[in-house]
């Protein structure tokens, strides 16, 4: 075939606008996830988190656990991962995280899930064409126990600009 793919693809946008982010929206982002034994003593060892709590069972059980505790920011980033199709997916800068709470520990075969809520969103006075969005996002386990929540901010690209 003569033709080259590119010239016949066809560009779909993807992820939300700032029109789409009024304040008090809710977004039950769709995807949960189940954390691993491996992937938490993999993300420790990868970060250089020795913390023995997130790959050895026994230092873990001798200090209150019934096991291997997930490593703090694997939970961090894993819930944040699941908020991103649905906030920041339509492209704009990441501007920070404030007020990252951990109210429990999650444990390899947990499943988190993640819901947001717009706070705050205004028109960037320096950057044309986006605005700043808050989130206030929450981590869910499986039992519907909050177990992580943190606000997160972004330039985000405005649809009529």
């Amino acid at each position: 075939m003569t033709d080259d793919f590119r010239s016949r693809a066809k560009l779909i946008p993807k992820g939300n606008r700032y029109e789409d982010f009024q304040v008090g929206r809710v977004f039950e982002h769709h995807w949960g996830r189940t954390i691993t034994e491996s992937e938490t003593a993999q993300f420790s060892t990868l970060t250089l988190h020795f913390n023995p709590h997130y790959y050895n069972a026994a230092y873990a059980r001798a200090h209150g656990h019934p096991g291997i505790v997930a490593n703090p920011m694997l939970v961090f980033t894993t819930v944040f991962g699941l908020s991103v199709e649905d906030l920041s997916e339509g492209g704009g800068p990441f501007l920070g995280v404030n007020e990252l709470t951990f109210y429990q520990p999650v444990y390899p075969g947990d499943t988190l899930r993640a819901r947001s809520r717009v706070l705050d969103r205004r028109l960037s006075d320096t950057h044309k064409g986006f605005g700043i969005v808050t989130w206030h996002t929450e981590g869910l386990n499986q039992r519907d126990e909050l177990a992580i929540d943190f606000k997160r901010t972004n330039l985000v690209r405005q649809r009529t600009a």
